[in-house]
């Protein structure tokens, strides 16, 4: 059920129930305020007729005919438009509107209460009155009795019952007005509502990014949802891109995989058909074969690795982001540099400070280990074939910068872009080309910018990476 619908349902049945409680309400209130005026007026009558039926009743039983029909007269006088009935010793005295004769009266002085008379004799129809009861007695002997006052109550009635239908005609007439109203009101202001779906229904992920185009409509719930709405399809198109990019990372690892290992794969095949169909082997061809077979282990194994992290690359979030101190990490990993390169001079210039910087720590080990593996492999001087690498790491005006400078051949300006691209080696290259691949991609993933060039003093490459310092990054 639409949203217009159920307002208009909901104001169509509300409105008149709330017409009719509040109609309730005020047809009570005027029940009581008509019985309370004539309440008050039985109360005034009686304060004028109760002294003249006293004297009535005195004369009466002082046996004076004509003086008690006098002071009768007086006393339907002073009613004026209220029915009275005395009741004493020498009968009944009743004049003006009043119940029937047999109706049963009130006996106690206690206040004004309402009689119901039947007005028929199968007591199909009646009429209420209001009735007033005071006792009457006097000091002189036989002067005693009961003094009733009425009221018709039909005036009041009347009143209350066209209150009564206005009531009802009013809910009546509510009904389908309001409903109405609701209608025309619910269908305005869920238009914005209805142009948001129609608009989040015409987006197809298949056809490009799912991005929603909405004008500020004024209304809050709808710009809410609006905004929720943006926010989920960017996480969307987000989880898309990071699937796509697994998937492609996953289906480059496999192709990758597959090529750059047949090679290997196909020596060590070889080899290990040597060992089987050849018999007497010398001892030095024997151990020339294993000694292949290890390097084409080591190779393989070696080139799993890489692959490895260049497919966590890919799939780094970040939520991995955190804050990292470069300087712990560069001389990490220049200490097992060190280790498995004991003859290579590594010098490290490092700050006294700290160099904080927001990203993945992992990666950034990764970053920095490829960078100094390269500079070991290819930094060795051409004269003395030793390599000499030097690590510097400085932080200064928001910008973490690391360098690292080697003194071998360089690179030529032509070629710094495309040995960043991956499974490019240079002919005399033992590696898998993906070194500086991992480097590039780690840069990438920080925000980080990377420049090869010369060494400003001398020959061989400068590697240098500028890192945004924590808290400094946009975003």
């Amino acid at each position: 059920m639409r949203l217009a619908t159920r307002i208009t349902l909901i104001a169509g049945l509300g409105v008149p129930l709330l017409v009719v409680l509040c109609g309730w309400s005020l047809f009570l209130l005027i029940a009581r305020d008509l019985h309370t005026e004539q309440d008050a007026h039985l109360r005034k009558r009686a304060a004028s007729v109760v002294e003249d039926a006293r004297r009535m009743l005195r004369v009466t039983a002082d046996g004076k005919p004509v003086i008690a029909q006098q002071r009768e007269r007086a006393m339907f006088g002073a009613a004026l438009d209220v029915g009275v009935r005395v009741e004493g010793p020498s009968g009944v005295v009743a004049g003006g509107p009043q119940p029937p004769a047999g109706t049963e009266l009130p006996t106690a002085a206690t206040g004004p209460v309402t009689v119901e008379a039947s007005t028929s004799a199968g007591g199909d129809r009646s009429d209420s009155w209001r009735v007033l009861v005071r006792e009457i007695d006097g000091s002189h002997p036989g002067v005693h009795g009961r003094l009733w006052l009425f009221a018709s109550d039909s005036a009041g009635r009347e009143q209350l019952d066209s209150v009564r239908s206005r009531v009802v005609w009013v809910a009546l007439g509510a009904a389908p007005l309001s409903a109405l109203l609701a209608w025309l009101a619910a269908s305005r202001a869920s238009r914005p509502l209805r142009l948001l779906q129609r608009q989040a229904g015409g987006l197809d992920p298949a056809v490009g990014p799912a991005r929603l185009e909405h004008a500020p409509t004024g209304v809050s719930e709808v710009d809410e949802l609006a905004g929720t709405l943006t926010t989920v399809l960017a996480r969307y198109d987000e989880q898309v891109l990071r699937a796509r990019s697994a998937l492609e990372t996953a289906r480059s690892f496999a192709s990758t995989a597959g090529h750059e290992l047949r090679t290997p794969m196909t020596s060590m095949r070889t080899n290990l058909d040597v060992l089987a169909e050849w018999e007497g082997l010398e001892p030095g061809e024997l151990r020339e074969i294993i000694d292949d077979l290890r390097h084409e282990h080591d190779r393989m194994l070696g080139l799993l690795v890489m692959l490895r992290e260049l497919g966590r690359g890919e799939l780094a979030s970040h939520e991995a982001m955190v804050p990292v101190d470069m300087a712990d990490i560069v001389e990490a990993a220049a200490e097992d540099a060190r280790r498995r390169r004991p003859e290579a001079d590594l010098r490290l210039d490092l700050p006294t400070g700290a160099c904080v910087i927001r990203g993945w720590e992992h990666g950034l080990r990764t970053l920095v280990d490829n960078l100094l593996a390269n500079a070991l492999s290819h930094g060795r001087d051409p004269d003395s074939r030793q390599a000499r690498v030097t690590v510097s790491l400085c932080a200064a005006r928001g910008v973490v910068v690391l360098r690292v400078d080697d003194s071998g051949p360089g690179i030529a300006p032509h070629l710094r872009q495309t040995v960043l691209e991956r499974f490019h080696r240079a002919p005399d290259s033992d590696g898998h080309g993906l070194g500086l691949a991992l480097v590039a991609q780690q840069a990438t993933l920080h925000e980080a910018a990377l420049r090869l060039d010369e060494v400003p003093d001398g020959r061989g490459t400068r590697a240098e990476i500028q890192f945004a310092a924590a808290g400094t990054r946009e975003g």
